[in-house]
């Protein structure tokens, strides 16, 4: 009986953890020298090609994680409001029709961060605990 308790002590233990880092919070970046504010209709409209600049005016180049990952799921969700199959439609569509080019796809949060740090006009979006002082966190989720 003792084994069993400890199996489903780790197995629970394991659960909760695969649970909190689903729930991580999660932060839109920019380049530290980027005065910006954003709102989440501001991102969206960054990301879906709809807006090509930020509001002081700057050039914006969205940076999008692979599309096999976690928090590209939970970003198009929450952010663009749209499942991933959705916006691969929506951006077969833009190609096809000339109206725009997806988002620039990296690995990691470690590309995203290293191309927003050395770019003022790149947005991101990457794990919250992965924040540094080369990048300034706009928007949260």
């Amino acid at each position: 009986m003792n084994i069993l308790k400890k199996i489903i002590a780790i197995n629970l233990g394991l659960l909760c953890s695969v649970a909190l880092h689903c729930n991580a919070e999660k932060a839109v970046i920019v380049h530290p020298s980027n005065a910006i504010s954003l709102s989440t209709q501001a991102v969206k409209n960054i990301y879906l090609g709809r807006q090509k600049s930020f509001s002081g005016g700057g050039h914006a180049i969205a940076i999008n994680q692979k599309m096999t990952a976690e928090i590209r799921k939970n970003f198009e969700e929450t952010i663009l409001g749209k499942s991933p199959a959705q916006v691969k439609a929506y951006w077969s569509k833009q190609l096809f029709t000339g109206k725009g080019v997806p988002p620039q796809e990296v690995d990691s949060d470690k590309e995203v961060i290293g191309l927003v740090a050395q770019n003022p006009s790149t947005i991101g979006y990457i794990d919250s605990s992965l924040v540094d002082s080369s990048v300034k966190v706009v928007l949260t989720f």
